[in-house]
């Protein structure tokens, strides 16, 4: 069994959610070093299974004075090192512009793709979504629910997208943090805007995936969230990660909503 299936099985398998979290975006080789220390040893205390996230390039900013990171070649380096020191897997995004059909390019590297559901798409489009990734020779396939546009500058998450997602037939992961961004509602000072957010939110929303019965939990975590230079306001902050997921935990182990209720609806008798 190659390593990509080997994850995927553990991710599958994992009680009663697996985490994917870390900074939003590559500041600085030592800051990713420190935030990988202290999330796997959050993590093994816990015995969550650990994934952490990082981005290398946030090529995708409405503002083009926001902070991208360090870069591919570069980024993908301290990655490495992660992986190596703290022996975790990885997940990072891509959205480069060669590929002309991404998701078929990103399930032809043979890694588990996890793929968030589009601000602006029903979840029903994930199955076909997910079917494309198994139809390129890739089974290794996780679709994730980050929000749905409310108008301008907001963002909502329903919970019943978190049930009819399932239908995918793989992992479903809630993304708690991106789901709670304002999009370009946070104006900046000489001009332009960024993303605001709705941290104080994001423990309503995780307890509301972990009690639906997600598989996989998302977010962005930061040691010093008001000075991120990505997505600060959407950033949990380290000092509370332990004690939120320990609630989390404790949820998750009592919680059958990863087990469909079956309805009666033959007639009632006394």
């Amino acid at each position: 069994m190659d390593s990509s299936t080997l994850l995927f099985n553990q991710l599958k398998a994992a009680e009663p959610f697996f985490l994917l979290a870390g900074p939003n975006v590559i500041e600085s080789e030592d800051h990713i070093l420190y935030m990988a220390k202290h999330l796997k040893n959050i993590t093994s205390k816990l015995g969550l299974k650990f994934v952490f996230k990082s981005s290398f390039d946030k090529a995708n900013r409405t503002s083009s004075k926001s902070f991208r990171g360090p870069g591919l070649a570069e980024g993908l380096k301290i990655l490495e090192k992660v992986k190596t020191i703290y022996d975790v897997p990885i997940v990072t995004d891509v959205h480069e512009s060669i590929q002309t059909d991404l998701l078929v390019a990103a399930a032809k590297t043979g890694k588990v793709i996890n793929i968030k559901k589009g601000q602006f798409c029903a979840s029903s489009v994930m199955v076909n979504s997910a079917e494309k990734v198994r139809l390129a020779g890739n089974q290794n396939v996780m679709v994730c629910e980050r929000g749905t546009m409310f108008g301008y500058n907001d963002l909502i998450v329903d919970p019943r997208n978190f049930e009819w997602m399932r239908e995918a037939n793989c992992p479903v992961v809630a993304d708690i943090t991106h789901s709670l961004q304002q999009p370009a509602g946070k104006k900046l000072e000489g001009g332009g805007v960024a993303s605001g957010g709705l941290r104080e939110l994001i423990p309503c929303i995780a307890r509301t995936a972990v009690a639906v019965g997600v598989d996989g939990i998302f977010m962005e975590v930061h040691n010093d969230p008001l000075s991120a230079p990505v997505d600060g306001p959407t950033q949990w902050p380290l000092r509370h990660l332990e004690e939120l997921l320990e609630e989390l935990v404790a949820l998750g182990r009592v919680s059958k909503g990863k087990q469909q209720f079956k309805i009666d609806l033959t007639p009632f008798c006394d």
